[in-house]
């Protein structure tokens, strides 16, 4: 099969999104697949095995492929606009489409779409009602941008005179912040996957904990997180956290995969609280969603074959 792998991007996740690419082509199976590696760097421009080339160079080579696989993070590759541009140019692609990955990057957009689907979210504005914010939700809140990952610019604020610094760093990655009261509680992830013939799996839960903090950028990638795997859960816990996870794939009309990420109130409310979703996880082998699927018995491989076989089902 002929497989166009887009990776890189102009987002401040350009070095995840070569890192997953870079693991997505070293579990491909190269008798299965001709790969063209279309690279797209920090300043927009494209480059096709390599060779720097310009926008209709780069169109090209993706029309010659028969399924597209965008394995971007981030603003100007997992928010819809590539996915918009492979719709363009008629060629299949791994992943969600354009509704579910605009709506799924809008951290403010999922939250109203998960509640109408009347799923718990925790209660948060935008920062234009900053002030209003801190005494209607109280404090610790958490200041995120609205449109980026890999918690990038996301703040803990304990105290009021935290917010100015917070809400400028969050501002630095979007001018769209989402101000969002903290909940005390566990972490625990959820994986979906799309077969081709349209059935969507939940893997096994997997629980973040963290050595200090909370789960950022730097525990992300640096080190500083645990995952238990499976999550230290009972099977009633593990099968409401699985059910939540496809209502929220479906509400949000999402196709291929998906990671749910919930907090597990410590209050005892046995219902637990959608934190974000992720329309393209982290794909390296070290990577949750990849992880998660190893336990369940899928090897990242096989993994990687079932996506790219639905992507050329639809």
């Amino acid at each position: 099969m002929r497989l166009a792998l887009i990776y890189g991007g102009r987002s401040g996740e350009h070095d995840v999104s070569c890192r997953s690419a870079r693991s997505i082509l070293d579990h491909l199976d190269p008798r299965a697949y001709d790969v063209t590696e279309l690279l797209i760097g920090r300043d927009g421009q494209w480059h096709v095995d390599g060779r720097p080339v310009p926008l209709t160079g780069a169109l090209q080579a993706i029309r010659r492929a028969e399924v597209a696989f965008p394995a971007l993070h981030g603003p100007y590759g997992e928010d819809g606009r590539l996915q918009g541009m492979l719709d363009w140019l008629g060629v299949a692609y791994v992943g969600n489409g354009v509704l579910a990955s605009a709506a799924g990057m809008d951290k403010v957009v999922t939250k109203k779409l998960l509640a109408a689907e009347g799923l718990r979210v925790a209660a948060g504005v935008t920062a234009d009602a900053a002030d209003r914010t801190v005494r209607e939700l109280g404090l610790p809140v958490f200041v995120k941008p609205a449109r980026a990952g890999s918690s990038l610019g996301v703040s803990r604020v304990g105290d009021r005179s935290e917010l100015p610094g917070a809400l400028r760093h969050a501002g630095q990655y979007d001018h769209k912040v989402l101000i969002e009261r903290a909940v005390t509680g566990r972490e625990v992830d959820v994986a979906l996957l799309q077969h081709p013939d349209g059935r969507v799996e939940a893997g096994p839960p997997l629980e973040i904990t963290v050595r200090r903090g909370f789960f950022d950028h730097a525990a992300k990638y640096d080190g500083g997180a645990t995952f238990h795997l499976p999550a230290r859960l009972d099977a009633a816990t593990t099968r409401l956290l699985q059910s939540r996870a496809v209502r929220a794939f479906h509400a949000l009309g999402c196709r291929g995969l998906l990671r749910v990420d919930f907090f597990l109130p410590a209050d005892g409310d046995p219902e637990p609280v959608v934190n974000e979703v992720n329309t393209f996880p982290g794909m390296t082998a070290a990577s949750q969603y990849p992880r998660i699927w190893q336990r369940a018995g899928l090897a990242f491989p096989a993994l990687l074959d079932i996506l790219i076989a639905g992507a050329g089902q639809r």
